[in-house]
């Protein structure tokens, strides 16, 4: 161990002697920073195969890495593929809610490291990180956009460019919390387009596109439907959680 190596590790004790860590979900003291203690680590269900080779939908039974769910048998979405870390639950609900609402980014460095496990065979094909935008208002009020957060984090932890304005939401739309699949698809239908200054880096680029949660999956193909006409060979979409129910696609 060299004297660098030394100091950071004698730093690092110091602080944890003085600010010991703490689980990211219910505060209580963990060995290391930014882990779940085991009872919230157990409660998080962390989504792995078999999955749908699409839209990464969790299936009951396994079957050949090919397989796709009824849904995107029925009607594949515009995204080439989807992954996700955990699924979107009462149990998951508070890790996603106090990164999005409650000014905590303190989750962003184990999120990041998260993603990039769930998200690997997406960023060996990644040309460039994006993330969902938010509208310049929203965004005023929040301070930060916390898919940017996670997009930024996927960066440091694989080493691809990141891009945190590809897109811009240039038309403001209410939130999509308490509305239905048909209804989000409309609330989001021509509320994205490319950031002009970027149309050249976008054609002929594979696209990894970040959120914090998939739920319909409106929004990620409303980007997407921006980022194929610019000229995108494909658009991938990796978010920390997401919506797992009977999936019914609006036809």
């Amino acid at each position: 161990m060299d004297l660098r190596q030394a100091a950071r590790q004698y730093a690092s004790m110091a602080l944890d002697a003085l600010l010991p860590p703490l689980c990211l979900s219910c505060r209580a003291a963990v060995d290391s920073p930014g882990a779940l203690c085991a009872a919230c680590w157990s409660k998080i269900e962390f989504i792995a195969a078999p999955l749908c080779a699409c839209c990464g939908f969790p299936l009951e039974i396994a079957t050949d890495a090919d397989a796709l769910c009824a849904a995107c048998l029925a009607r594949p979405p515009r995204y080439r593929r989807a992954r996700a870390v955990f699924r979107y639950t009462d149990d998951s609900r508070h890790l996603v809610l106090m990164f999005k609402h409650a000014d905590r980014l303190d989750p962003v460095p184990t999120f990041g490291r998260w993603l990039t496990r769930a998200g690997a065979a997406l960023l060996a094909d990644a040309d460039l990180v994006a993330p969902v935008p938010l509208h310049r208002w929203r965004l005023l009020w929040r301070r930060y956009n916390q898919s940017a957060e996670l997009a930024r984090a996927i960066g440091r932890a694989s080493d691809r460019r990141v891009v945190p304005d590809l897109l811009v939401r240039h038309r403001r739309t209410p939130s999509q919390a308490e509305l239905t699949a048909r209804e989000r698809q409309r609330n989001v239908a021509g509320a994205f387009r490319l950031n002009g200054r970027h149309r050249e880096l976008v054609r002929d680029r594979t696209v990894l596109l970040v959120d914090d949660v998939l739920t319909t999956g409106a929004t990620v193909e409303a980007c997407t439907r921006t980022l194929l006409r610019a000229g995108a060979t494909a658009v991938d979409v990796l978010t920390l959680a997401r919506v797992v129910r009977p999936q019914v696609r609006v036809p």
